[in-house]
């Protein structure tokens, strides 16, 4: 079965589910207890398989040692960083 997971910015989000799971010290399994969900549930979001409600995404927050309004600042740093001219073409763009 094909994963379809969309935009770059979706990427984005499923990496930032990946890395505060991480950060947190936790595996799959370690959160999916502490949410009282399989492994499969964290499994399928963290691979774009599942989609999280606002309720999820809280949870989830919760469970690492997150607020919802830090998880989404985060988020939005990384969709910002992405927006901004690459290093090499400021370079090249202030030589003219």
């Amino acid at each position: 079965m094909s994963r379809y997971t969309g935009s770059a910015e979706r990427q984005k989000l499923i990496a930032l589910l990946r890395d505060v799971r991480t950060e947190a010290g936790l595996r799959q399994e370690d959160l999916a207890k502490k949410l009282k969900q399989s492994q499969s549930f964290v499994s399928k979001y963290e691979s774009g398989e599942r989609r999280l409600d606002l309720l999820e995404l809280k949870q989830i927050c919760r469970a690492v040692g997150l607020t919802l309004s830090e998880f989404v600042r985060r988020f939005e740093g990384l969709s910002e960083a992405t927006q901004e001219i690459p290093k090499a073409a400021k370079t090249f763009l202030g030589k003219r």
